[in-house]
This record gives structure tokens, C-alpha cells and sequence, in this order.
């Protein structure tokens, strides 16, 4: 795997950042979040090599089921760029479809199987 350093940024441009990661093996998930989102996501990767070089201000967090993975959206256009992950906290993944000069079309990818992880239960 080779880890190259990436620019990307949101559709409206206000998030942008840099990551080192390498492009494959990318993967979609097919949650109930992904599905309808439509992320081609980067392996994962440890936070020291993502940056948010513009917009941090911008972006707005969104969790559900477990509350551990966290999902970052521009609140301004409303894309993607990038999420902590639920299964390591330690670990982010990178909205491919956000990096300049990539073509996501052109990439393999496998499916992670996250509609059958565990689903939190409500306290009674």
C-alpha cells in the first residue's frame, strides 16, 4: 500500500484538508448511514495523517446507533469528508470522492458488512 499525501476538500470548498493514505483497499459500507450517503471510503488510517487545513469552524458532527463512530459534514453544502471510525476510535477513513485528482469510478472496492454489526440497545 502506498501512502501518498492527498488534498481535499469539501463541495463548496470551505472544509479542506490533507491526508497520507494510500487509495485501496477502498470500500463502501452498507449501514443504514452509508447506503444512502454513497461514501467510497480510504483504508483506515491514524488521525496524526489527516489535517483540516481550512473550515474546521464548518464542519458539524453527526452520530447515531452507539454514538462512538463520528461522521463530519460541511454544514454549509452538506458533503462528507471524512469519519471516525466505529470500530477503532483511533482510526479515521477519508471520503475518496472528495480528493483532487482522483477517480473514484476507476477504483475497486469491497463492501464492509457494517448493517450486521451489533445495534445499541435503548436503556430501559
Amino acid at each position: 500500500m502506498n501512502a501518498d499525501v492527498w488534498k481535499g476538500s469539501c463541495h463548496c470548498g470551505t472544509v479542506r484538508f490533507e491526508v497520507r493514505t494510500p487509495l485501496s483497499p477502498a470500500n463502501r459500507c452498507n449501514c443504514s448511514l452509508c447506503r444512502r450517503k454513497g461514501v467510497l471510503m480510504t483504508p483506515p488510517l491514524p488521525a496524526a495523517d489527516l489535517t483540516v487545513v481550512a473550515g474546521r469552524e464548518a464542519l458539524t458532527l453527526y452520530q447515531f446507533n452507539s454514538g462512538v463512530a463520528k461522521h463530519y459534514f460541511c454544514k454549509h453544502c452538506g458533503i462528507h469528508p471524512f469519519h471516525q471510525t466505529l470500530r477503532d476510535s483511533k482510526l479515521w477513513r477519508v471520503n475518496i470522492n472528495c480528493l483532487e485528482g482522483v477517480d473514484p469510478h476507476a477504483l475497486e472496492y469491497s463492501v464492509l458488512d457494517g448493517a450486521s454489526l451489533p445495534v445499541a440497545q435503548p436503556s430501559v
